[in-house]
């Protein structure tokens, strides 16, 4: 299929793509410090970092544009936050 990325991948992905994502930031966090105890250069490794920590960002922006088209139909509270789980007049 032929689409945007967000579309394509749905909300689902776009989240599983961004929990994948930040424990890969996590690994490479992880690898700087060593390299910083080993007395070696960590430029590139923090440039690596970066783009990384800038592609979840992007991926957040994209994950929030979806809630929000799909927000329109959900119920929220007064501030705004999402009505999650089931209504009080369906529980048992």
């Amino acid at each position: 299929m032929v689409a945007f990325k967000g579309v394509a991948m749905g909300l689902e992905g776009i989240r599983n793509e961004i929990s994948y994502m930040r424990r890969q930031i996590g690994r490479q966090q992880t690898e700087i410090q060593t390299l910083r105890r080993a007395d070696i250069s960590t430029a590139s490794a923090e440039t690596l970092l970066t783009r990384m920590q800038a592609k979840v960002e992007g991926l957040c922006g994209q994950r929030d544009q979806l809630l929000a088209e799909e927000g329109l139909n959900l119920k929220s509270y007064a501030s705004g936050k999402r009505i999650k789980g089931t209504p009080a007049h369906r529980r048992a």
